[in-house]
């Protein structure tokens, strides 16, 4: 299991948390009990197990959405 912390271009309205951890929680190999949206500090977190899903998965998720990553950290849980 790894956590990963995810910076996002500021997020401009309160719907944009439910939007996000909507769409990370559907994503295979995300824990969607650790899934939080930060929104004053714009960023996600969440657990996730590597070998059902990556970081790259994760980031596209969330720029298909519309919102712009600006960087990515990972580490093990």
């Amino acid at each position: 299991m790894k956590t990963v912390t995810i910076q996002l271009e500021a997020l401009t309205c309160p719907s944009c948390i439910q939007k996000i951890e909507g769409a990370m929680k559907k994503i295979d190999g995300v824990d969607r009990d650790t899934v939080k949206v930060m929104f004053n500090a714009s960023r996600v977190k969440a657990n996730f197990e590597s070998d059902k899903t990556t970081l790259e998965e994760i980031e596209k998720t969330i720029t298909r959405m519309g919102y712009t990553v600006e960087k990515s950290k990972v580490k093990a849980a």
